[in-house]
């Protein structure tokens, strides 16, 4: 463990660094430009647009990148099939720079290759939670005005009715049986030479709308956080400059120059920033192997990360603890590996001491603190720094965002004070789709304020205290409490409804309500349950119930004193409890 006077050195040697690799001269240059009237620093070398950043790609046409199950394109290959149906888009289905487009399917090539040509027309693509049900999938198609829908067969099946399905065109990903809509591989086929589309004449700027990605924040329907090119791509050319950093710092740590082209295992949903930014859109810049799973499973997980040498685990800290607790671990070669990465959720400090003890030493572990609103940019912490500190998420991305805490006056506070994290940097959102009240609450003279409450330690480590929002993460997923409550409030026997997060050991927490019913009713989980699932996706819904029929305990305000009956149903468990 590094002592404090260790630690003040490397941060030392990092400031040295980073500034050699942020000079004029470098691939990695720093200026300051005014965008929407604020100052901001920016990587004034980066591609202007996402299509810039797949063209990296050819300097390395034959390498393997997109890999699922027996499915291999390599980086030359999805490139033209992007291209391809990015001419398709343009001219079968009149998609123009700015339309919204949809995609909502499992992990697959398709998905990558789809998200490729829509960005590269210049219209928003979409990504839409795979786990959605029928009524989240059509208001999310409504909010975002999409035009075109890529999906597979499952998520067709969930619109509501074939009325629903005609409000918007449709392009089949991956279908199992015959379908009345168009077939993407069919149409890729059909055009046996290239559609005459030029993706760079479309003229897209680095402030040019790319995506909307919807994230469920404190109120009942989720919001679609809209992001330009540029703040894609500083999000990517962060991670690129905080690893060239920490490889100066250890050089030991470096992959050697004989080592197998570098991979990363894709065990996380595309619609998430985490799968869709740090695993997916990184992959151009290192020339990675992108190798989807169709499910999570530990075991599958360390057949592939041997059978591909893949360096990068990267996913829920859950991941990381399943794939430690695997019977397959001990027997698994995983000497390729460079670094395990996780965000979504905290990592138990036992896991990290388990990480330690039982990954190779190369194997550097990772957290890091970013929300869907910042492009997944906030804190890192990574190797040595992380064994010293393991309670923190790390220090400001460097180089272009910066962290700090502010009182509920929005007051900026000293090291060592709890109040709200906020985020500043060109990787913050434009601002929430349609919803302009919502983008001036959440961002002020370009801060945005993140609903989390933490420190900053001496050290300029962010250490987070608790979350203001009312949310749950399960697994790395965001659960909005109201929109839980909203639906258990549909069901008839119900009075009201508080919904909270629960500890567990696997996923960081769990869904659990407490319910009055109607006076003289009884109602089960199961019931409730089955009532939840054909309006909520399937992980929203509650694992444990405190049923009554007596008010909800209150505050003196009179509003439902969540905390407290949070507190009395971990107390009431005695496996949480202990």
């Amino acid at each position: 463990m590094l002592s404090h006077d260790q630690i003040m050195q490397d941060l030392q040697a990092l400031k040295e660094i980073g500034s050699r690799l942020k000079a004029p001269e470098s691939p990695f240059a720093v200026s300051t430009l005014s965008i929407n009237g604020i100052d901001t620093p920016i990587f004034s070398k980066a591609p202007n647009n996402l299509f810039e950043i797949y063209k990296l790609c050819l300097e390395q046409p034959d390498l393997p990148f997109l890999i699922y199950q027996d499915e291999r394109y390599s980086f030359g290959e999805s490139f033209c099939l992007a291209t391809k149906m990015a001419g398709i888009l343009q001219h079968d289905f009149g998609i123009e720079k700015g339309d919204r487009v949809a995609i909502c399917s499992r992990n697959n090539p398709q998905w990558c290759i789809a998200y490729m040509a829509i960005t590269m027309l210049g219209a928003v693509v979409v990504p839409m939670n795979s786990w959605w049900q029928s009524n989240e999938l059509q208001f999310g198609l409504q909010d975002s005005g999409s035009k075109l829908l890529f999906a597979d067969p499952e998520r067709i099946t969930r619109l509501h009715s074939e009325t629903d399905r005609r409000q918007v065109q449709i392009i089949a990903i991956d279908p199992k049986q015959e379908t009345d809509y168009p077939n993407f591989q069919a149409l890729l086929n059909k055009q046996s030479d290239a559609v005459d589309f030029d993706p760079a004449a479309q003229s897209v700027s680095p402030e040019d709308n790319a995506s909307i990605m919807y994230t469920s924040g404190s109120t009942g329907q989720p919001k679609g956080v809209l992001s330009t090119h540029r703040a894609i791509i500083s999000a990517l050319y962060s991670w690129h400059f905080a690893k060239e950093m920490g490889e100066e710092l250890r050089p030991e740590l470096k992959a050697p120059e004989d080592a197998p082209q570098p991979g990363v295992l894709a065990n996380v949903p595309l619609f998430h920033v985490t799968g869709n930014h740090a695993q997916f859109l990184l992959s151009f810049l290192y020339k990675r192997k992108f190798v989807m799973m169709y499910k999570w499973n530990a075991e599958q997980a360390l057949a592939l990360i041997e059978k591909e040498q893949l360096s990068v685990l990267h996913g829920v800290p859950t991941m990381t603890w399943e794939v430690m607790n695997s019977p397959d671990f001990a027997k698994t070669d995983l000497s390729t590996l460079r670094s395990v990465q996780s965000g979504g959720a905290a990592r138990p400090p036992e896991h990290l001491a388990m990480m330690q003890q039982r990954f190779p030493e190369q194997a550097q572990p990772g957290l890091g603190y970013g929300l869907t609103e910042t492009n997944a940019i906030g804190a890192t912490i990574t190797g040595k720094f992380y064994y010293a500190k393991p309670e923190s998420t790390g220090r400001p991305t460097p180089p272009v965002t910066s962290i700090r805490i502010e009182d509920e006056q929005g007051k900026v506070l000293a090291s060592g004070q709890i109040g709200e994290i906020c985020i500043k940097g060109p990787t913050v959102m434009k601002g929430y789709w349609q919803r302009p009240q919502d983008t001036a609450e959440a961002i002020k003279d370009g801060w945005f304020h993140t609903g989390d409450l933490g420190l900053l330690d001496a050290h300029g480590f962010l250490i987070i205290k608790d979350r203001a929002k009312d949310i749950v993460i399960r697994g790395g997923e965001n659960i909005a409490c109201a929109e839980v409550e909203y639906a258990l409030a549909e069901h008839p026997k119900v009075c009201e409804a508080a919904v909270f997060g629960i500890p567990d050991a696997r996923l960081g927490e769990r869904v659990a309500a407490a319910i009055m019913v109607m006076p003289s009713t009884s109602v089960t989980q199961d019931e409730l349950n089955e009532f939840l699932s054909t309006r909520i996706a399937g992980f929203k819904i509650p694992s444990f119930y405190r049923i009554q029929q007596e008010q909800l305990a209150r505050i003196a305000s009179g509003k439902i004193a969540k905390k407290l009956i949070r507190e009395s149903v971990i107390e009431s468990l005695p496996s949480l409890s202990q």
